[in-house]
């Protein structure tokens, strides 16, 4: 892209001297030279947004496969849980042990975001609501005079 603003810095030199070109004609390539000024500065805009969306995407992708690995582990360490106890007991009542206490966790999970999701319903500004009908009533009133 570099190429592109030695071209236009090229173009502004223009190939006639500025002492012989009229105020029209200099306005006229002022003019022709912004515009492309412009249109080259919007190109490597772009390029370079182009050039940053796709490093994002890469790492939005990667992020993706780090959880996904993330939770393989998680299950592995699970089962490696269930195997220490089944030790001590029968592997059937481990991995019974271990299957409640993780239902529990979702449980109480659960009721954490479902507490979270109703505070945020509903979706209206209640606050700014209020605010907004104590300013129109304040005004109905004459202005707030006292």
């Amino acid at each position: 892209m570099a190429e592109t603003s030695g071209s236009t810095a090229a173009s502004f030199s223009g190939s006639s001297s500025a002492a012989d070109a009229s105020t029209s004609e200099l306005v006229t390539r002022l003019t022709q030279q912004s515009t492309e000024l412009i249109r080259n500065e919007l190109r490597l805009a772009q390029a370079e947004m182009t050039e940053k969306a796709k490093h994002a995407g890469v790492g939005a992708g990667l992020f993706g496969g780090a959880g996904l690995v993330a939770l393989y582990g998680v299950g592995a360490l699970i089962a490696t849980v269930i195997l220490v106890l089944s030790l001590l007991m029968p592997a059937w009542l481990s991995a019974l042990i271990v299957t409640v206490v993780l239902f529990a966790i979702a449980g109480v999970v659960a009721l954490m975001g479902k507490k979270q999701v109703t505070q945020a319903t509903p979706a209206a500004p209640r606050h700014t609501i209020e605010s907004v009908k104590q300013d129109v009533d304040t005004i109905k009133k004459g202005g707030g005079h006292t």
